[in-house]
């Protein structure tokens, strides 16, 4: 399991460095490979090959003439892509998934249980400033369904 936030830089290359600490996490399964795409709330959704092979598989059970499961379906798969880590523990991040997230120089890279999320700093501030609700209230209302 992920957890944790880590402030990294991307090279010239769009080269990222997967931080040792969320490196310990992941399993065999894995093989050293991902599977990255578009996430929700302007980020990047890095999921180890084993996590998004649970993904594909729920994926897999959803309704094609259902027309909102097709379009999930069809929204999270079109910008997957799959990814390895090099000998130095880095991935090469898409210009598609660079641009969607806003993501230039600098990565907050999320630990989110099951996967990682990569945000522009910035985002991710206005994304928590943006908010309406107090962390309480909200931690109230999910985690104890009031």
């Amino acid at each position: 399991m992920f957890r944790g936030q880590y402030l990294y830089s991307i090279d010239s290359k769009k080269r990222l460095s997967i931080p040792a600490k969320l490196r310990k996490n992941l399993l065999p399964e894995a093989n050293e490979s991902f599977v990255i795409t578009q996430g929700f709330g302007k980020c990047i959704d890095l999921y180890p090959m084993d996590e998004w092979q649970e993904i594909e598989k729920r994926l897999n059970q959803l309704n094609e003439y259902d027309v909102e499961q097709m379009k999930i379906r069809r929204m999270i798969l079109h910008t997957a892509v799959d990814v390895e880590m090099d000998n130095q523990a880095r991935i090469i991040l898409p210009q598609h998934l660079l641009e969607f997230s806003g993501i230039e120089n600098e990565v907050l890279i999320i630990g989110n249980l099951r996967k990682m999320e990569l945000w522009n700093p910035k985002i991710f501030k206005e994304y928590l400033n943006v908010s309406a609700e107090a962390y309480e209230q909200l931690a109230a209302k999910v985690m104890m369904g009031k």
